[in-house]
């Protein structure tokens, strides 16, 4: 199915994006890092080479889901999707991330490069939404994405 036509917004609906956090631990290495990034280079955000040609669809309550060793575990909204340049002032673009990590079910995700888009019937969802059930609240991020392997979370 063709994307719909940017003049078209009532034909939009949600997207997310999915990434690879490369380098990154687990949940609050991220965090750690984002923090950080902010702090020295406000607002926060995640630079790409490539500009969502979907844009206005992730902005319109989508999620960038990472990918952290192997697995997808978190979450943030995405709040915009702007121009932006790297350091030696070649464009890229700039995903503004509202700065709350949300866990997610794990999910064993293979390498790729860049971005891809996920559908929300395919999103993971929140650890938050399960835990009185599953009682995986408050698990080790690594315990957690070991289990998500095994299928038992």
């Amino acid at each position: 199915m063709a994307a719909p036509a940017a003049s078209c917004p009532e034909a939009w609906t949600m997207l997310h994006l999915t990434k690879l956090a490369v380098g990154v631990r687990d949940i609050a290495h991220l965090g750690q890092i984002q923090q950080s990034r902010a702090a020295t280079e406000p607002p926060l955000r995640h630079r790409t080479r490539s500009f969502p040609r979907r844009a206005a669809e992730v902005t319109d309550g989508g999620s960038i889901y990472w990918v952290v060793a192997g697995a997808t575990v978190v979450r943030q909204r995405v709040l915009a999707i702007r121009p932006d340049s790297w350091d030696d002032g070649r464009a890229c673009a700039a995903l503004l991330l509202e700065a709350t990590l949300i866990a997610v079910v794990g999910r064993v995700t293979r390498p790729f490069q860049g971005w891809r888009y996920l559908n929300p019937d395919a999103a993971p969802a929140d650890l938050s939404a399960l835990a009185p059930t599953v009682g995986a609240d408050g698990l080790p991020d690594d315990m957690r994405r070991e289990l998500a392997m095994l299928g038992l979370i």
